[in-house]
């Protein structure tokens, strides 16, 4: 019985060791190449002058697309409400933008349904070619890390239940924001 209290415990370690290996956590959305954004000048909705650099140190949840909203569109802007939301206490960490890539007019309804959303409009239409796509970038939700940088693309129609929990996982792991 000595022995095997000594004996145990070494053989377990070296099974765990050399034989079982965990399964790798593999992320939903797709990681870009981190790059910083640039030409970040522009205005908001209503032409009051922002930079994006002011939003710095908060994550951004950022929607590309025109004032024209259709269904994609709407679920998109209803996920980047909910989704903060879902993680607690750490949601005052998340802020949300809408690029908009028109000069038209927003839906006076979207107005009132997403309180707090940041719409905006570039100075130079260069800026909307740096989020990659293979089609539209509307299609897809962008995440900028409080850095200022380009690091995350999720899925056109994406999962709820996935991007919470990747973006629960980049909350919990960065210190920043």
């Amino acid at each position: 019985m000595l022995i095997g209290v000594f004996v145990v415990p070494v053989a377990a370690a070296y099974l765990a060791f050399f034989g079982w290996r965990p399964a790798g956590h593999t992320n939903y959305g797709d990681l870009l190449k981190v790059t910083p954004l640039q030409q970040t000048a522009g205005a908001t909705y209503d032409g009051t002058p922002l930079d994006l650099t002011s939003l710095q140190g908060k994550w951004l949840m950022v929607h590309v697309g025109p004032a024209s909203c259709d269904a994609g569109c709407e679920r998109q802007l209803y996920l980047m409400r909910q989704i903060p939301i879902t993680q607690g206490k750490e949601q005052s960490r998340i802020e949300r933008l809408w690029v908009l890539t028109d000069g038209d007019e927003v839906a006076p309804a979207l107005l009132l349904d997403y309180p707090g959303l940041h719409m905006w409009r570039p100075t130079n239409p260069v800026f909307v070619g740096q989020f990659p796509a293979a089609g539209d970038p509307a299609r897809h939700i962008y995440l900028i890390d409080p850095l200022g940088n380009l690091m995350l693309r999720f899925p056109a129609d994406p999962d709820p239940k996935r991007m919470m929990k990747d973006i629960k996982l980049l909350l919990k792991a960065s210190q920043i924001g």
